[in-house]
Protein backbone atom coordinates (compact mmCIF):
# COMPACT_ATOMS: atom_id res chain seq x y z
CA UNK A 1 0.00 0.00 0.00
CA UNK A 2 1.11 3.57 -0.56
CA UNK A 3 1.42 4.39 3.12
CA UNK A 4 4.28 1.94 3.57
CA UNK A 5 6.65 4.87 3.19
CA UNK A 6 4.94 6.58 6.11
CA UNK A 7 5.55 3.55 8.28
CA UNK A 8 9.34 3.95 8.27
CA UNK A 9 9.04 6.31 11.28
CA UNK A 10 11.50 8.86 9.95
CA UNK A 11 14.06 6.29 8.85
CA UNK A 12 13.76 7.32 5.22
CA UNK A 13 14.80 10.83 6.22
CA UNK A 14 18.04 9.62 7.75
CA UNK A 15 18.91 7.49 4.74
CA UNK A 16 18.13 10.28 2.29
CA UNK A 17 20.48 12.56 4.22
CA UNK A 18 23.14 9.88 4.07
CA UNK A 19 22.62 9.29 0.37
CA UNK A 20 22.75 13.00 -0.30
CA UNK A 21 26.40 12.86 0.69
CA UNK A 22 27.28 10.11 -1.79
CA UNK A 23 27.99 12.35 -4.78
CA UNK A 24 31.70 13.12 -4.74
CA UNK A 25 32.16 11.69 -1.27
CA UNK A 26 33.27 8.11 -1.84
CA UNK A 27 36.45 9.10 -3.67
CA UNK A 28 37.19 11.92 -1.29
CA UNK A 29 36.79 9.61 1.68
CA UNK A 30 39.32 7.16 0.31
CA UNK A 31 41.82 9.96 -0.38
CA UNK A 32 41.35 11.40 3.09
CA UNK A 33 41.77 8.07 4.81
CA UNK A 34 45.13 7.49 3.09
CA UNK A 35 46.43 11.07 3.07
CA UNK A 36 50.10 11.29 4.15
CA UNK A 37 49.40 14.59 5.93
CA UNK A 38 46.43 14.43 8.34
CA UNK A 39 46.05 18.23 8.10
CA UNK A 40 45.28 17.94 4.36
CA UNK A 41 41.85 16.70 3.30
CA UNK A 42 42.30 16.86 -0.50
CA UNK A 43 44.58 17.99 -3.30
CA UNK A 44 43.87 19.37 -6.78
CA UNK A 45 46.85 19.09 -9.13
CA UNK A 46 49.02 19.01 -6.04
CA UNK A 47 47.40 22.10 -4.52
CA UNK A 48 46.38 21.29 -0.96
CA UNK A 49 43.04 21.89 0.74
CA UNK A 50 43.59 21.87 4.48
CA UNK A 51 41.37 20.52 7.22
CA UNK A 52 41.31 24.02 8.69
CA UNK A 53 39.89 25.42 5.42
CA UNK A 54 37.17 22.81 5.46
CA UNK A 55 36.38 23.46 9.13
CA UNK A 56 36.17 27.22 8.54
CA UNK A 57 33.82 26.72 5.58
CA UNK A 58 31.54 24.36 7.49
CA UNK A 59 31.54 26.69 10.48
CA UNK A 60 30.48 29.66 8.33
CA UNK A 61 27.84 27.72 6.40
CA UNK A 62 26.20 25.80 9.24
CA UNK A 63 27.90 26.90 12.42
CA UNK A 64 24.95 28.18 14.44
CA UNK A 65 22.53 25.62 13.01
CA UNK A 66 24.94 22.79 13.82
CA UNK A 67 25.59 24.18 17.29
CA UNK A 68 21.86 24.46 17.95
CA UNK A 69 21.49 20.80 17.04
CA UNK A 70 24.28 19.79 19.43
CA UNK A 71 22.77 21.90 22.22
CA UNK A 72 19.38 20.24 21.65
CA UNK A 73 20.98 16.79 21.73
CA UNK A 74 22.72 17.64 25.00
CA UNK A 75 19.43 18.80 26.54
CA UNK A 76 17.74 15.56 25.41
CA UNK A 77 20.56 13.52 26.98
CA UNK A 78 20.35 15.45 30.27
CA UNK A 79 16.55 15.20 30.40
CA UNK A 80 16.68 11.47 29.68
CA UNK A 81 19.22 10.98 32.48
CA UNK A 82 17.08 13.09 34.85
CA UNK A 83 14.06 10.85 34.13
CA UNK A 84 16.08 7.61 34.23
CA UNK A 85 15.32 6.96 30.56
CA UNK A 86 17.71 4.58 28.83
CA UNK A 87 17.73 2.81 25.47
CA UNK A 88 18.59 -0.88 25.42
CA UNK A 89 20.53 -2.75 22.76
CA UNK A 90 17.40 -4.80 22.06
CA UNK A 91 15.42 -1.63 21.30
CA UNK A 92 18.09 -0.50 18.84
CA UNK A 93 18.16 -3.90 17.16
CA UNK A 94 14.38 -3.85 16.79
CA UNK A 95 14.60 -0.49 15.03
CA UNK A 96 17.42 -1.74 12.81
CA UNK A 97 15.33 -4.73 11.75
CA UNK A 98 12.81 -2.28 10.32
CA UNK A 99 15.61 -0.56 8.41
CA UNK A 100 16.68 -3.90 6.99
CA UNK A 101 13.13 -4.66 5.88
CA UNK A 102 12.78 -1.23 4.26
CA UNK A 103 16.07 -1.46 2.36
CA UNK A 104 16.08 -5.07 1.23
CA UNK A 105 17.97 -6.79 4.02
CA UNK A 106 20.92 -6.18 6.35
CA UNK A 107 23.55 -6.68 3.64
CA UNK A 108 21.91 -4.20 1.28
CA UNK A 109 21.53 -1.64 4.06
CA UNK A 110 25.20 -2.04 5.02
CA UNK A 111 26.22 -1.49 1.39
CA UNK A 112 24.21 1.75 1.29
CA UNK A 113 26.02 2.97 4.40
CA UNK A 114 29.42 2.03 3.01
CA UNK A 115 28.75 3.87 -0.25
CA UNK A 116 27.74 6.98 1.67
CA UNK A 117 30.77 6.99 3.93
CA UNK A 118 28.50 6.59 6.93
CA UNK A 119 28.53 3.81 9.49
CA UNK A 120 26.20 1.56 11.44
CA UNK A 121 27.40 3.20 14.65
CA UNK A 122 26.20 6.60 13.42
CA UNK A 123 22.78 5.14 12.61
CA UNK A 124 22.62 3.52 16.06
CA UNK A 125 23.49 6.88 17.64
CA UNK A 126 20.67 8.57 15.69
CA UNK A 127 18.24 5.84 16.70
CA UNK A 128 19.22 6.17 20.35
CA UNK A 129 18.53 9.90 20.24
CA UNK A 130 15.20 9.43 18.45
CA UNK A 131 14.05 6.83 20.97
CA UNK A 132 14.99 9.09 23.88
CA UNK A 133 12.90 11.89 22.37
CA UNK A 134 9.99 9.52 21.81
CA UNK A 135 10.05 8.40 25.45
CA UNK A 136 10.48 11.93 26.78
CA UNK A 137 7.51 13.24 24.81
CA UNK A 138 5.27 10.20 25.34
CA UNK A 139 3.20 11.91 28.09
CA UNK A 140 2.35 14.74 25.65
CA UNK A 141 1.28 12.43 22.79
CA UNK A 142 -2.09 10.72 22.48
CA UNK A 143 -4.07 9.51 19.47
CA UNK A 144 -7.81 8.89 19.76
CA UNK A 145 -9.87 6.30 17.96
CA UNK A 146 -11.83 9.12 16.31
CA UNK A 147 -8.62 10.62 14.88
CA UNK A 148 -7.53 7.24 13.54
CA UNK A 149 -10.87 6.56 11.84
CA UNK A 150 -10.96 10.06 10.40
CA UNK A 151 -7.48 9.61 8.93
CA UNK A 152 -8.49 6.26 7.47
CA UNK A 153 -11.57 7.72 5.78
CA UNK A 154 -9.61 10.66 4.37
CA UNK A 155 -6.91 8.36 2.96
CA UNK A 156 -8.99 5.27 2.27
CA UNK A 157 -7.69 4.61 -1.23
CA UNK A 158 -4.14 4.44 0.10
CA UNK A 159 -5.05 1.44 2.22
CA UNK A 160 -6.28 -0.71 -0.65
CA UNK A 161 -3.90 -3.54 -1.51
CA UNK A 162 -3.41 -4.20 -5.20
CA UNK A 163 -2.70 -7.62 -6.61
CA UNK A 164 1.02 -8.31 -6.24
CA UNK A 165 3.64 -10.89 -7.15
CA UNK A 166 6.90 -11.63 -5.37
CA UNK A 167 9.48 -12.82 -7.88
CA UNK A 168 13.15 -13.26 -8.69
CA UNK A 169 14.73 -13.23 -12.12
CA UNK A 170 17.88 -14.02 -14.05
CA UNK A 171 18.64 -11.71 -16.98
CA UNK A 172 20.95 -12.77 -19.81
CA UNK A 173 21.66 -11.49 -23.31
CA UNK A 174 20.61 -14.41 -25.50
CA UNK A 175 17.82 -16.97 -25.60
CA UNK A 176 20.38 -19.78 -25.73
CA UNK A 177 21.91 -18.64 -22.44
CA UNK A 178 18.45 -18.55 -20.91
CA UNK A 179 17.64 -22.04 -22.17
CA UNK A 180 20.94 -23.38 -20.84
CA UNK A 181 20.17 -21.94 -17.41
CA UNK A 182 16.65 -23.35 -17.57
CA UNK A 183 18.25 -26.75 -18.09
CA UNK A 184 20.48 -26.31 -15.05
CA UNK A 185 17.42 -25.41 -12.98
CA UNK A 186 15.59 -28.48 -14.23
CA UNK A 187 18.49 -30.56 -12.88
CA UNK A 188 18.04 -29.06 -9.44
CA UNK A 189 20.57 -26.21 -9.41
CA UNK A 190 19.78 -23.25 -7.15
CA UNK A 191 18.04 -20.26 -8.78
CA UNK A 192 19.65 -17.65 -6.50
CA UNK A 193 23.13 -19.09 -7.01
CA UNK A 194 22.71 -19.03 -10.79
CA UNK A 195 21.42 -15.45 -10.64
CA UNK A 196 24.51 -14.38 -8.70
CA UNK A 197 26.77 -16.06 -11.21
CA UNK A 198 25.12 -15.33 -14.55
CA UNK A 199 22.56 -12.51 -14.32
CA UNK A 200 23.46 -9.25 -16.05
CA UNK A 201 21.07 -7.25 -13.86
CA UNK A 202 23.63 -5.66 -11.53
CA UNK A 203 20.95 -4.24 -9.26
CA UNK A 204 19.57 -7.66 -8.27
CA UNK A 205 22.17 -10.33 -9.04
CA UNK A 206 23.94 -10.06 -5.68
CA UNK A 207 20.56 -10.63 -3.99
CA UNK A 208 19.96 -13.80 -5.98
CA UNK A 209 17.80 -11.97 -8.49
CA UNK A 210 15.19 -10.94 -5.87
CA UNK A 211 12.73 -8.26 -6.98
CA UNK A 212 10.44 -8.37 -3.96
CA UNK A 213 6.71 -7.75 -4.32
CA UNK A 214 5.47 -5.61 -7.21
CA UNK A 215 2.11 -4.72 -8.68
CA UNK A 216 0.87 -4.25 -12.21
CA UNK A 217 2.53 -1.44 -14.11
CA UNK A 218 5.84 -1.73 -12.25
CA UNK A 219 7.57 -3.92 -14.86
CA UNK A 220 7.69 -4.01 -18.65
CA UNK A 221 4.57 -5.49 -20.25
CA UNK A 222 6.16 -8.80 -21.33
CA UNK A 223 7.73 -9.37 -17.91
CA UNK A 224 4.53 -8.47 -16.06
CA UNK A 225 2.36 -10.73 -18.21
CA UNK A 226 4.62 -13.73 -17.61
CA UNK A 227 5.06 -13.10 -13.87
CA UNK A 228 1.36 -12.73 -13.09
CA UNK A 229 0.51 -15.80 -15.19
CA UNK A 230 2.91 -18.09 -13.31
CA UNK A 231 1.87 -20.22 -10.35
CA UNK A 232 3.70 -19.78 -7.06
CA UNK A 233 6.92 -21.80 -6.99
CA UNK A 234 7.23 -22.13 -10.77
CA UNK A 235 9.83 -20.79 -13.20
CA UNK A 236 9.06 -19.30 -16.59
CA UNK A 237 10.47 -20.18 -19.98
CA UNK A 238 12.75 -17.44 -21.38
CA UNK A 239 10.86 -14.12 -21.55
CA UNK A 240 12.14 -11.55 -24.04
CA UNK A 241 12.08 -7.84 -23.17
CA UNK A 242 14.07 -4.82 -24.33
CA UNK A 243 16.70 -5.72 -21.70
CA UNK A 244 17.36 -9.29 -22.88
CA UNK A 245 15.98 -12.68 -21.86
CA UNK A 246 14.60 -13.37 -18.38
CA UNK A 247 13.93 -16.47 -16.35
CA UNK A 248 11.31 -15.54 -13.77
CA UNK A 249 10.64 -17.43 -10.55
CA UNK A 250 7.41 -16.56 -8.70
CA UNK A 251 7.83 -17.03 -4.95
CA UNK A 252 4.57 -15.65 -3.57
CA UNK A 253 1.37 -13.80 -4.52
CA UNK A 254 -0.92 -11.33 -2.78
CA UNK A 255 -4.53 -10.98 -3.81
CA UNK A 256 -6.13 -7.55 -4.13
CA UNK A 257 -7.85 -6.37 -0.95
CA UNK A 258 -10.29 -3.58 -0.22
CA UNK A 259 -9.33 -0.93 2.40
CA UNK A 260 -9.59 -2.40 5.91
CA UNK A 261 -9.44 -0.22 9.02
CA UNK A 262 -8.87 -3.03 11.54
CA UNK A 263 -5.95 -4.40 9.57
CA UNK A 264 -4.21 -1.03 9.38
CA UNK A 265 -5.09 0.67 12.65
CA UNK A 266 -1.69 -0.01 14.27
CA UNK A 267 0.05 1.57 11.30
CA UNK A 268 -2.31 4.56 11.36
CA UNK A 269 -1.76 5.09 15.09
CA UNK A 270 2.00 4.92 14.66
CA UNK A 271 1.93 7.46 11.83
CA UNK A 272 -0.30 9.91 13.71
CA UNK A 273 1.89 9.58 16.81
CA UNK A 274 4.92 10.44 14.69
CA UNK A 275 3.17 13.52 13.30
CA UNK A 276 2.29 14.72 16.80
CA UNK A 277 5.80 13.97 18.04
CA UNK A 278 7.28 16.19 15.33
CA UNK A 279 4.81 18.96 16.18
CA UNK A 280 5.44 18.77 19.93
CA UNK A 281 9.24 18.53 19.85
CA UNK A 282 10.10 22.23 19.45
CA UNK A 283 7.60 23.49 22.08
CA UNK A 284 8.87 20.83 24.49
CA UNK A 285 12.50 21.77 23.79
CA UNK A 286 11.76 25.45 24.42
CA UNK A 287 10.08 24.62 27.73
CA UNK A 288 12.79 22.36 29.14
CA UNK A 289 15.64 24.57 27.88
CA UNK A 290 14.53 27.21 30.40
CA UNK A 291 15.83 24.91 33.14
CA UNK A 292 19.35 24.94 31.70
CA UNK A 293 22.07 27.59 31.65
CA UNK A 294 23.16 27.73 28.01
CA UNK A 295 26.22 29.78 27.03
CA UNK A 296 27.07 30.24 23.34
CA UNK A 297 30.71 31.05 22.51
CA UNK A 298 30.45 30.55 18.75
CA UNK A 299 30.84 34.24 17.91
CA UNK A 300 34.20 34.28 19.66
CA UNK A 301 35.51 31.72 17.16
CA UNK A 302 34.66 33.75 14.02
Amino acid sequence: MKLNVLNTKGKIVIILIVLGLVSGLALGYRQWSTAPNPAVVATVNGEEISKDELSDLLLKQAGQQGLNLLIAQKIVDLEAAKQNISISADEIEKELEEYYTTYGGADNFTQILELSGSSLEEIKSNLTQNLKIKKLLAPRISVTEAEMKSFFEENKNSFAQEEQVKASHILVETEKEAQDLKGKLAKGEDFAALAKEFSTDTSTKDKGGQLGFFGRGAMTAEFEKAAFALKTGTISDPVKTEYGYHLIKVEDKRAAEAPNYEKNQDQIKEYLEKQKLEKEYNPWLQEVSEDYQIENFLSALS
